[in-house]
């Protein structure tokens, strides 16, 4: 009879598990630095495209105080309520960002037959934040250095060369790892916040009417006013919240107290103080909407003011770099993307990882971003499709995973459709700019959303496939003890996709060689949908005619180690492992190609498909098998 065992010693080995014999005050500091980066540097651009971009109003007294209220309120709805107060209790073990919110929707069969929409959808969210990983570095950098116009227009031509330097250098420092780095990240925003605040605050009390601003109704009354004018602002408007995506995916690092005690400790206050001391100063002189947040600089502290400010721009593109790579790592470990390159650059901190590939590639990209628009006024047009849209769909999941969930009631749901309308307005103003450069985010979107979706829809069609010709193990199991094929001695391992039937790879080795190692490990690596697994981590179950079968389980947010797992699978199974020399890994490799007969659409994808396949990354490498031991074994199979 076959007997299964269950180990539960594997060591999990965490991406980023936060550090809990931290303080609590500690924790808060880094996570202004890692956190709110982007939410904190956006006053730098923000107030001033609402006044002087294309779609800009004009700086009357009257639509500065009703700016600055949507300003102020957007911040407390969108950030304070939305994401701090409700979308930070859908953590996912602990976990945040919109790909734990799509992993609680499909695991356990609760998405239904929803779950390819809810999936797509969340791939599309997921694809938008590489455009923000694009945008927001070179949005970030230009409207810091933008400041040395202010302190010196002599310096106006030298602003674009030095943004471009400070990118490419920031880029040229991912491969040495953020850790060091990081150490100054909170000392840096702190200072940065506090530094925002004072100067809000002494431009305030030069013209405390702003304090208008904080009665809602002034927002509303701008509406009233402006009309079209006034909704086409809200694009401007939506600038005040990029980063608050941060907020949710950002909890895993340091825990939701520790957030909320910097938002509402430091944070909020300052970007409240330093919006109001923007409306304060163009309410007393209208002609410098162009520059609100450098106009309110004393004269003697501008350059230090621009220094800091690009410091501050520096910690918020780095920390958006660094998630943008763990976005990528958990779509791949999820399977809604290829196999990537992964280099650790920590050795006590795996959560520290470097893409090679990806670096390179949002470096050009964000260069040419820079170049091509010269003015962070002309960026920010750009930037605000990116953010409504990934704030759209988090609400819209969100509001999926409380009915299905969390059981709430419809009326209860009901009660989304606030932020939902909010999300949907901004989204709508920014459309509006699409030939102003919204098609940027979106077009980078799409390109990413076409990889995802391709690789998933690909790997269902492929896992189909395989069961259909999938041969019961029972029938091998029979041959095998009909003494019709050869045992050889040592152990093969064969990896397979799926913990049922017989793997594909070892049929072909089967028709090709007519032998078999006397030991055979069926060896099945499963990502489960939350971060970390805590428990069961590897099952191993006796077939019988020296077959066993292995499935190792890790959660999305931890890495996957062939050989630990089967070393500690053999110790429970109650064999010897051979030696090294004497275990061969073998992996299936097909090649995919559409069905005769099929549309063009379906030829489209499957060609993309089998394009993206051919170019992942070896799983020899990425599951730490040794090299000289791996046989890879084709096939082809239509799809």
């Amino acid at each position: 009879m076959a007997t299964e065992l269950r180990v539960d010693s594997l060591p999990s080995i965490p991406l980023d598990s936060p550090p809990r014999e931290k303080s609590l005050a500690m924790l808060a500091l880094a996570a202004l630095g890692v956190v709110f980066g982007d939410l904190g540097t956006s006053p730098l651009y923000a107030l001033q495209e609402a006044f002087s971009g294309r779609h800009g109003v004009a700086a009357t007294p009257q639509n500065v105080i009703g700016v600055v209220s949507l300003f102020l309120w957007s911040l407390i709805l969108m950030v304070s309520v939305k994401y701090v107060l409700v979308l930070m209790r859908a953590d996912n073990k602990g976990e945040g960002g919109i790909l734990a919110l799509l992993a609680q929707i499909t695991q356990d069969g609760r998405a239904g037959r929803w779950r390819r929409t809810w999936i797509m959808l969340g791939l599309a969210g997921a694809a938008m934040l590489y455009g923000d990983g694009v945008i927001t570095p070179a949005v970030s950098v230009l409207s810091a250095v933008e400041g040395l116009k202010v302190a010196a227009p002599s310096l106006s031509p030298y602003v674009l060369p030095l943004t471009v330097a400070i990118l490419v250098g920031l880029f040229l420092l991912q491969p040495f790892g953020s850790g060091r780095v990081g150490a100054v990240f909170g000392p840096v925003l702190a200072a940065w916040f506090v530094a925002i605040g004072a100067l809000g605050l002494n431009a305030l009390a030069d013209n405390p009417a702003i304090l208008q601003a904080v009665n809602p109704l002034r927002g509303i009354e701008y509406f009233q006013r402006n009309g079209v004018a006034g909704f086409v602002s809200l694009g401007a408007v939506v600038l005040c919240l990029t980063g608050a995506e941060a907020l949710y995916a950002d909890m895993g690092h340091f825990g939701a107290r520790p957030i909320r005690l910097a938002w509402y400790g430091l944070a909020l206050p300052a970007l409240i103080l330093s919006y109001l001391g923007q409306g304060a100063l163009l309410l007393s002189h209208p002609e410098l909407a162009a520059r609100p947040f450098y106009s309110m600089v004393p004269g003697w502290a501008l350059y230090p003011m621009v220094g800091l400010a690009t410091l501050a721009t520096i910690v918020a593109s780095q920390a958006l770099i660094a998630a943008v790579f763990s976005l990528t790592r958990q779509s791949a470990q999820l399977g809604f993307f290829p196999r990537v390159k992964v280099l650790h650059t920590s050795g006590s901190r795996i959560g520290q990882i470097y893409l090679p590939l990806l670096n390179w590639v949002l470096m050009a990209a964000t260069v040419a971003v820079a170049l091509g628009f010269g003015e962070s006024g002309r960026l920010a047009a750009a930037f605000g499709l990116a953010v409504s849209a990934t704030m759209t769909i988090t609400t819209v999941l969100l509001a999926a995973l409380a009915r299905r969930a969390w059981g709430w009631s419809w009326p209860a749901v009901a009660a989304l459709g606030l932020l939902l309308l909010i999300d949907l307005a901004f989204l709508g103003a920014n459309l509006l700019k699409f030939l102003d450069g919204g098609w940027l985010p979106l077009l980078i979107g799409a390109l990413l959303f076409a990889v995802m979706g391709g690789w998933f829809v690909g790997r269902q069609w492929q896992a189909r496939e395989r069961e259909a010709r999938a041969l019961p193990l029972a029938s091998l199991l029979d041959s095998l003890a009909a003494q019709s094929v050869v045992r050889t001695p040592g152990m093969s391992v064969f990896l397979s996709d799926s913990a049922e039937g017989t793997p594909l790879v070892l049929l072909h080795h089967l028709k090709h060689n007519q032998a078999l190692s006397r030991q055979v490990v069926l060896l099945t690596l499963q990502t489960l949908e939350r971060p970390r697994v805590d428990g069961d981590r590897v099952s191993a179950q006796w077939l019988g005619q020296g077959v066993a079968r292995v499935v190792a389980r890790h959660g999305y947010m931890e890495e996957a180690d062939v050989p630990a797992a089967l070393r500690l699978a053999a110790s429970r199974l109650e064999i010897a492992l051979p030696e090294v020399a004497c275990i061969s890994y073998y992996l299936g490799r097909q090649s995919v190609v559409a069905r005769t007969g099929s549309g063009r659409l379906r030829r489209g994808v499957v060609g993309f498909y089998a394009f993206l396949r051919q170019n992942e990354r070896s799983a020899t490498l990425c599951f730490g098998l040794p090299p000289n031991r791996v046989v890879e074994l084709g096939a082809r199979i239509e799809l």
